[in-house]
């Protein structure tokens, strides 16, 4: 008599001490190591929120390839299927944790032989049934279903995060991409400028060969440097088409209406952006909350997994009406309802349950990798992106004052060509020494441009509203 009490404590005993083994410790994110401060940045940078992206770029032309590309890329209409997708399959996971009903209608006919029935003669009998149907619902006693549910949705905001990161990554490209075209536009036109004065200093110095004024041997160094300039523009000239491919490629073929684009020193670009706090980067920086976020999946995941140890209790049950004859069911008497709750232990399952815990752990351990590489990688595109600021300054005035000497030489050593001072390779040396200063110079700007896009993209952009 008193059997069956004590074996009711002695199992609720040893589901209660499994569920104290099993009960999972709590999750916490790893500190990220990260210095204090930028190099080189002020000990007391001040926190900052980056510009919105129609504040920080000037330019009305740039701002529209933006919006086309934001409209019409397709690497971005992927992104956010993708978003979608893990969306769907966070939706289909909540489900689990509401009962379900289904809608039931059964008919059977069967005949028994006369061997197989009790009365000894062959039957022929029906049954029918009419109800609903409680579709199995697991009782979430420890947790495993809202595990679940965490870890499906720290993955849709992963997913979602990843979308913002790439939305970033494609206005820093079309921006850096619109900047190389302005300055191959400029590149081009110093090119064709040089070519002119070659093709003019080609012309004179063969007309002064043909009267005995120079030697060929100063007609073959001007035709040598109008060669060279050909083939410098004809290389600027592919690099544009190429460039121009590729921002069709970004604004997803759907090219804005046409405007004329501000010219490099039109962009507005030279103001430095404050770049704050390195902690600031862990709430910015879009790819550190997605990698954040899987890192709190996996945590998750692992509570589920340990979950999975501990009993489990689903329920079933119906309830409508049935009959052994079809036009009986729905006469009185005929109700009929079952209720069918499932208690299952594992016992043994050749490891699985465990696998399944240690892989669960091991992928938390990827996600803790991931997690602070993400963030080192971080501060490490902040830092080089204020290093480039920085110094392509230095660089841009150096090279204005190379530039401006260069001028001077150029028009030295043509007054002392005309006045029979020095040889024509002076002035040829001069010419190519101030193309290629004026050239760097524009690359130089550009460079230095694009570093403040890659600091507002390193610097996470603007907070999602």
């Amino acid at each position: 008599m008193k059997f069956v009490p004590i074996g009711r404590r002695v199992l609720w005993c040893m589901v209660v001490g499994l569920a104290g083994c099993a009960t999972p410790p709590p999750g916490h994110s790893p500190e990220a190591v990260i210095p204090a401060h930028y190099p080189g940045a002020a000990q007391e940078a001040p926190v900052s929120v980056a510009p919105e992206w129609r504040t920080l770029f000037a330019d009305p032309h740039l701002r529209a390839l933006i919006d086309a590309a934001l409209a019409n890329n397709r690497d971005l209409k992927l992104a956010v299927a993708r978003v979608g997708e893990v969306r769907a399959l966070y939706d289909i996971q909540q489900a689990g944790n509401r009962p379900g009903l289904s809608l039931g209608v059964n008919g059977m006919r069967s005949r028994t032989p006369a061997d197989l029935s009790v009365t000894g003669r062959d039957k022929i009998g029906g049954q029918y049934s009419v109800g609903a149907n409680l579709i199995a619902y697991e009782i979430d006693f420890w947790g495993r279903v809202r595990s679940l549910n965490d870890a499906a949705l720290a993955q849709f905001l992963a997913s979602d995060e990843a979308r913002r990161a790439f939305e970033l990554g494609l206005i820093a490209q079309v921006a850096n991409t619109h900047l190389l075209a302005r300055e191959l536009d400029e590149r081009i036109v110093l090119a064709q400028r040089a070519l002119a004065t070659r093709e003019e200093s080609f012309r004179i110095m063969r007309r002064r060969a043909e009267v005995g004024s120079s030697s060929d041997l100063e007609v073959r160094q001007v035709e040598s440097l109008l060669l060279t300039t050909r083939s410098e523009l004809a290389a600027l000239e592919r690099q544009r088409a190429q460039n121009d491919a590729l921002l069709q490629q970004l604004v997803g073929h759907a090219l804005p209406p046409p405007m004329a684009p501000a010219p490099l020193a039109g962009q507005g670009l030279e103001a430095a952006l404050p770049p704050g706090l390195p902690s600031e980067l862990l709430t910015r920086r879009p790819d550190i909350r997605a990698a954040e976020r899987r890192l709190a999946a996996s945590q998750a995941n692992i509570h589920a997994a340990r979950a999975a140890f501990l009993p489990n209790i689903t329920l079933t049950g119906f309830g409508g009406t049935a009959s052994a004859e079809l036009d009986g069911l729905f006469r009185g008497g005929s109700s009929s309802w079952s209720f069918t709750p499932v208690l299952r232990m594992p016992l043994f399952d050749g490891g699985r349950t465990r696998a399944n815990l240690e892989l669960a752990e091991a992928r938390k351990q990827v996600a803790v990798a991931d997690y602070e590489t993400t963030i080192q990688t971080a501060f490490r595109e902040v830092a080089d992106a204020l290093a480039a600021r920085e110094w392509l300054a230095v660089q841009v005035r150096e090279q204005q004052a190379l530039v401006a000497t260069e001028s001077d030489r150029a028009r030295l050593a043509s007054l002392r060509f005309e006045r029979g001072v020095s040889s024509y390779l002076d002035v040829l040396d001069a010419q190519r020494a101030l193309f290629s200063a004026e050239q760097a110079l524009v690359q130089l700007r550009r460079a230095h441009m694009s570093s403040t896009v890659n600091l507002y993209k390193a610097l996470g952009g603007s907070q999602p509203g």
